[in-house]
């Protein structure tokens, strides 16, 4: 299970910084950025793929009520495509890390990219398994953006975002055959460009 030994390893106050979306059909990218209270950590913290969708909505809670300070941004299909995923990443990473109460000294970041941050990082493979405060930011990051798609289903009936969030499965498939692509598609990703091409074929 996460713990705080990266964290105490490293000056004082540090953030944990994860992402979540960068992997979807559609929709923003998200990012938390969380600096944890030692003295009052939520039990059960962990990987967000790792725990059910209940578990991650009473951590989320839970998390936002002990935590020393927290902050969750996104990046735009608009910005995504303007910038590339990547470079859109670092954006909503950038935006949540300014936007703590209490300001960071440094930054555990998941994964092995250095993005650039208002304050100095170090880069964590798999942080999410290893850093509780980079797992309580991949909590934020997947709960924010799971509310945000479940809300653009109403928005673009059809599509069942509120189910797969954006991803690749066998009814967004289908719905891109039937409807084509909608506003909130990266019109970049490949699958998207072929809906695209179709859509237009049609049209011809």
């Amino acid at each position: 299970m996460p713990d705080l030994l990266l964290e105490l390893a490293c000056p004082s106050p540090v953030c944990g910084v994860d992402e979540a979306g960068r992997g979807p059909w559609a929709g923003p990218v998200s990012a938390g950025a969380v600096i944890l209270d030692p003295d009052r950590l939520p039990k059960g913290l962990d990987d967000s793929k790792k725990l059910s969708a209940k578990a991650r909505d009473a951590l989320e809670i839970e998390i936002k009520e002990t935590a020393l300070a927290w902050g969750v941004a996104m990046a735009s299909v608009e910005e995504i495509a303007e910038l590339n995923i990547l470079q859109a990443t670092g954006l909503a990473m950038h935006r949540a890390v300014s936007m703590l109460a209490v300001t960071p000294v440094f930054a555990l970041v998941d994964g092995n990219y250095a993005f650039k941050l208002p304050v100095p990082i170090k880069t964590v493979t798999k942080g999410d398994a290893i850093s509780a405060s980079i797992a309580a930011a991949s909590i934020l990051a997947k709960t924010a953006r799971d509310r945000l798609m479940a809300e653009m289903d109403g928005l673009y009936p059809g599509y069942g975002f509120a189910a797969h969030k954006g991803y690749h499965a066998p009814i967004h498939v289908e719905a891109l055959r039937r409807l084509g692509p909608c506003a909130i598609h990266r019109r970049g990703w490949a699958p998207i460009r072929a809906a695209l091409e179709i859509d237009q074929s049609n049209q011809d």
